[in-house]
């Protein structure tokens, strides 16, 4: 299971202690539940989004929670045989968590491999699932221009909730899997999908 950010539940006024309260007791119940105690054995495998103030703050503290699933930023991980990175980064949006200005998003898409085959991202890339409601793309161009040059098997991603959806390239499937609506109410369920990765494979 992927989880593209936005992870956080509006709580209170956002205190430090509430934020990891929850995410040492709600969300660590929640990731046992659908990861890692399911009958398959799922690895639950997330980067943070912009709502993710503990992440961006202090992530140490996160860290030493030590919850049950494979966080991702600006990093790797394998699974099956693929590998996957994730990154929480996104455009200056309101005064929210992991916000860049588009050249220094550059710098952060230039870390991703050029072997990646999952890239797990908060942010859209332009033109791809970032259309607003009021109709302005959100995505960032940057992004787009380093998923063209690399191009990785699929891209997971969410943030602006109005796009969800897929959307195919080449060789590259674009899906913004949000869960909630623009209003936040939580109108979709989970993003399912059946991918076969053996033409990427044989091709390395």
């Amino acid at each position: 299971m992927f989880l593209a950010g936005d992870l956080m539940p509006f709580i209170g006024h956002h205190s430090k202690k509430a934020r990891l309260k929850w995410l040492d007791e709600d969300f660590r119940q929640w990731l046992l539940h659908v990861g890692y105690s399911s009958p398959k054995g799922v690895p639950v495998i997330g980067c943070a989004g912009n709502h993710d103030w503990p992440f961006y703050e202090y992530p140490e503290e996160v860290a030493a929670l030590k919850l049950p699933w494979t966080y991702l930023q600006d990093s790797h991980t394998m699974f099956q045989g693929l590998k996957v990175y994730g990154t929480p980064w996104q455009r200056v949006f309101y005064d929210w968590a992991f916000n860049l200005q588009e050249h220094q998003l550059a710098g952060k898409w230039n870390l991703i491999p050029d072997d990646t085959d999952i890239l797990l991202c908060h942010s859209p890339p332009k033109f791809y699932g970032d259309l607003t409601r009021d109709g302005r793309h959100e995505g960032s161009e940057s992004l787009t221009w380093r998923i063209k040059q690399i191009e990785p098997k699929l891209v997971i991603f969410g943030h602006i909730h109005n796009g969800r959806g897929e959307a195919r390239d080449n060789k590259t499937l674009y899906t913004n899997v949000s869960f909630l609506d623009e209003s936040y109410h939580p109108v979709h369920g989970f993003w399912t999908m059946e991918m076969d990765f053996d033409e990427k494979k044989e091709e390395d």
